[in-house]
Order: structure tokens, then sequence, then C-alpha cells
């Protein structure tokens, strides 16, 4: 995946973005809604085995156009079918609140839509504030919610409700035209 937007390069992951990728991954505020921060030798096992050596990747560089610096993740990889993909995305906390999520996932989500063809882009989030409230402004509709199904590490392992959204290929093409 080679994408452009005015401000981001969506590319390909190689080793040599390691250090921006553990400053994401090792940041226990970014990844309070995932999973424990990651060691530096976690980064580098998941940066090689799911962003860089799995076919088809499944992870990619939103990379600052101005400066080269990886800022963040975007998940995107097939999910149920060859014709329903999931969307995810996780930032470098400099980053947020800046659009710069939103503008690397409208680019991903058009991508599949408009190049790959596709039926239907999946998210799933227990963050109600920050990751439900973009999947809202990418057009995704809310399919349903799993009742407390995932344990929050940072909250002493309680249990969160998991919220799913999509957006279909027809809904994506009539909000486009």
């Amino acid at each position: 995946m080679n994408l452009e937007t005015s401000r981001l390069i969506i590319r390909n992951f190689t080793e040599n973005d390691l250090d921006d990728f553990h400053e994401i991954f090792s940041d226990a505020e970014v990844m309070e809604n995932c999973e424990p921060p990651y060691s530096r030798e976690k980064s580098l096992e998941f940066l090689k085995s799911f962003c860089i050596n799995r076919k088809p990747k499944g992870g990619y560089a939103a990379v600052l156009k101005e400066t080269g610096k990886v800022i963040g993740y975007i998940l995107f990889k097939n999910s149920d079918g060859d014709e329903i993909y999931e969307i995810g995305w996780i930032f470098n906390k400099l980053y947020w609140r800046q659009g710069y999520a939103s503008e690397a996932c409208n680019e991903v989500i058009r991508y599949g839509f408009e190049e790959l063809k596709l039926h239907k882009i999946v998210a799933e989030a227990i963050d109600v504030n920050k990751s439900v409230s973009l999947m809202k402004k990418l057009g995704m509709v809310r399919e349903g919610v799993q009742r407390k199904h995932c344990k929050a590490w940072a909250r002493n392992n309680a249990w969160e409700d998991l919220y799913w959204y999509a957006i279909l290929a027809e809904d994506y093409n009539s909000s486009s035209v």
C-alpha cells in the first residue's frame, strides 16, 4: 500500500520504523484501550510478524510527509471473506486531536471501496469517547455491542463493552457523490 493525503503517506512498514513504532506501542496512555504497553522486543516482533512479513500485510504506517516520522499505525486487513476488511488505528499521542487519524482512515476507506472494491469495512473498540466518535465521523454505523466482552488491562481488568461499527460500499458511494 502506498497512499497519500495532504499531510500523510500511508505505506508499508520497514524495520527502520522500529523507533517510531515503539514510541507509539510502548506508551501506556496510547495503549490504554488495547493491551499493555509493548517492550522494545515485543514491538520488534509484532512489527516484523504482522506488519512486514505477514502476507497479506495487516498494519501500515501513517507517516508525516513533512518530516518522515511514523506517527500512526493503521490496521487494514481481511476480516471475513475477500470483500470485508477491518480497519483500526493507533496514533502517537503527540499527534492526537489534529485530524491525522481521520485523514488516514478516510483515505484507507476510499482505497478499500474505490480500488479494492470491498463490500464492507468494519471496526471495533471499547473506547466510546475517541474511537467510537471517529467511527461515526468516518460514516460508520453501529452494528452492535458485545456486552462486557473485553477486559480492560488499564482499568484493573474490568469487563468492557465492545462496540462494532461498519460502513458498506453502498453507504460510502452515496455519501461521496
